[in-house]
């Protein structure tokens, strides 16, 4: 029950028109990808195309986003390695390989929380908790959720309100803690009429359909199924109207009323037939064969555990290709972290020797400017020489230091330039110095040099002073 609701809090990375219509905006997106020049520019795109190919092409849809996490993480662009991040995520939860949905979640959630975005921190521990939702570990879905909805509440973020209320109405339902699932599934329902969309009715008013089932409230379960029908059948979302018709047709059953059980069934079989929802023609298939079994409808009960062997069958082999996938699109994602290993290595190595060629520079500049001391030079250039080693020198030390200092301050503003301030306040007085020292070293000889020539034009040559 409800995993149309967890589909359905990602969908700020999907899209909810038809397919070929995806394919309409997709191409779109990848002819403007081919033009774009910027690099935020094309990650954007890339991100932003992943989600709309995940459904039908998620191999596409997994290198896009890789590549958009890789060029955003080498350019220091945030929001995009959170988007890139997000699409990896989806793509491997619609592919059910949920550990690496989690993985990249985490991962995307610990970007979230060094960045001031409560929005988006909200929505990455929502998805955190839907992975863990989908693996039935229902305890830790729970705990991201609050945490989600402790950063909702407190930034009072109404937009998405909604969903964490319909996340934790769905758990709590599974959790069969009726009194907590009712609780919020009515607190999105308040919203949803609020906001007039009839999608969001339809889905609160099945989650209440169900819970006063559960409770044994028959008229109100009755009450709200059918409402939840007409607003989901003027939304067409038609795997929660599965669900909703499935939902009348257990609460005919349990008021022994056969015939409208059996219609409400067949309404929900005839519909996941119809959309190729295997999980919800299952469902359906089994609650006729148990309705007619129970009934001692030998013929008919026997037609449809025959459907239900053959779902299975179709299910079982839809998990196997689905494992190939995962196999597959681990492997691919595998080879391009290797070819992105490579290529950051490759980078690394220039910058290595250009370090390298600077800091010998640095010296051999120096050693330059004693040099110069030998001739005769004017103050004036060895004062330039000396600001322009100065500034070389700190530039080389702040790009050799600055990724140990972010590290160490946390990437923050403030500490950062405190500490290179502390380094320039070193300097300085230290060039100073050095700079006084030369050119009393070069004023002194050029004093010398000059003294040895007067006295040469007063006194005459060496050999003349002989002579006379």
């Amino acid at each position: 029950m409800f995993k149309k609701f967890s589909h359905f809090i990602i969908v700020f990375l999907l899209v909810q028109n038809s397919l070929q219509a995806q394919k309409q905006k997709a191409d779109s997106l990848a002819n403007r990808l081919t033009v774009e020049k910027t690099d935020t520019g094309k990650v954007k795109l890339m991100w932003e195309l992943a989600g709309l190919v995940n459904v039908y092409d998620p191999e596409r849809a997994l290198l896009l986003a890789q590549q958009a996490l890789s060029l955003s993480t080498r350019i220091k662009y945030a929001e995009g390695e959170s988007k890139s991040l997000g699409a990896l995520a989806n793509t491997f939860l619609i592919l059910g390989n949920y550990p690496k949905a989690l993985e990249f979640n985490l991962r995307k959630l610990k970007l979230e929380e060094k960045r001031n975005n409560p929005r988006s921190l909200a929505f990455a521990l929502m998805n955190t908790g839907i992975v863990y939702r989908y693996q039935e570990q229902y305890q830790d879905a729970l705990s991201y959720y609050y945490r989600s909805d402790s950063v909702i509440t407190q930034n009072n973020l109404e937009e998405i309100k909604y969903y964490i209320f319909m996340n934790l109405g769905d758990v709590y339902d599974k959790l069969n803690n009726t009194d907590s699932a009712f609780s919020y599934f009515n607190k999105s329902l308040i919203l949803s009429t609020s906001l007039k969309n009839d999608d969001y009715i339809g889905n609160s008013m099945t989650g209440l359909g169900h819970t006063y089932l559960k409770q044994g409230n028959y008229p109100f379960a009755l009450l709200n199924y059918h409402t939840a029908i007409a607003h989901l059948q003027l939304a067409n979302d038609d795997i929660v109207l599965c669900e909703a018709a499935l939902g009348l047709a257990t609460l005919f059953q349990k008021q022994q009323l056969k015939d409208s059980a059996t219609y409400y069934a067949n309404i929900s079989l005839s519909i996941a037939s119809k959309d190729g929802f295997l999980e919800k023609q299952l469902e359906a298939t089994k609650f006729l064969a148990d309705l007619y079994e129970k009934e001692r409808n030998v013929d008919s009960a026997f037609v449809y555990i025959k459907g239900v062997q053959g779902l299975n069958d179709s299910l079982n082999s839809k998990s196997k290709i689905r494992e190939i996938q995962i196999i597959s699109s681990n492997e691919k994602l595998r080879q391009q972290e290797i070819e992105e290993n490579k290529k950051t290595a490759l980078k690394e190595r220039k910058q290595q020797l250009q370090y390298l060629f600077i800091g010998m520079f640095i010296p051999g500049f120096f050693l330059l400017t004693l040099l110069l001391s030998r001739i005769r030079i004017h103050t004036r250039v060895v004062k330039i020489l000396g600001i322009l080693s100065l500034l070389i020198l700190f530039e080389y030390l702040t790009l050799l230091l600055h990724p140990t200092v972010a590290n160490l301050t946390n990437h923050t503003p403030v500490y950062e330039m405190f500490i290179f301030v502390s380094i320039a306040a070193l300097l300085i007085p230290a060039h100073h110095r050095i700079e006084l020292w030369l050119i009393e070293k070069l004023t002194h000889r050029n004093r010398s040099i000059k003294t040895k020539k007067i006295n040469l034009k007063v006194n005459g040559s060496p050999d003349e002073l002989n002579s006379n």
